[in-house]
């Protein structure tokens, strides 16, 4: 049977208590734009609506982001990651950088 593995934004867990805390963990990834993308996202611009192609690039980099947290975390002995933020920032024409953040925790349930 494997451990579970919580991740919340939540400072306090329900059904969980705080064993240990370990420290700040993080992951983050920084995506470019590609050419590809970027002349169906200009097209979409012209018509309206969502741009799929960046809206799942933006997704991709933040599951990439969260769980270079996780391991980050796992390194450190830890079942969870509470109190998690995401932030987006851009780093240069074309590209941004998403960190997923938190705290490391050893978590035991109640």
């Amino acid at each position: 049977m494997s451990q579970e593995f919580v991740v919340s934004t939540l400072e306090h867990v329900p059904g969980y208590k705080v064993k240990k805390v370990l420290g700040l963990v993080s992951g983050s990834v920084v995506r470019a734009r590609n050419i590809g993308r970027d002349i169906i996202a200009s097209l979409r611009n012209i018509a309206g609506g969502e741009i799929v192609e960046y809206t799942e690039l933006l997704a991709d980099a933040r599951n990439e982001a969260i769980q270079r947290m996780i391991e980050n975390a796992i390194s450190m002995g830890a079942n969870g990651v509470i109190g998690v933020r995401l932030s987006t920032s851009s780093i240069m024409s074309g590209a941004a950088e998403v960190v997923a953040y938190g705290t490391a925790v050893v978590l035991e349930r109640e």
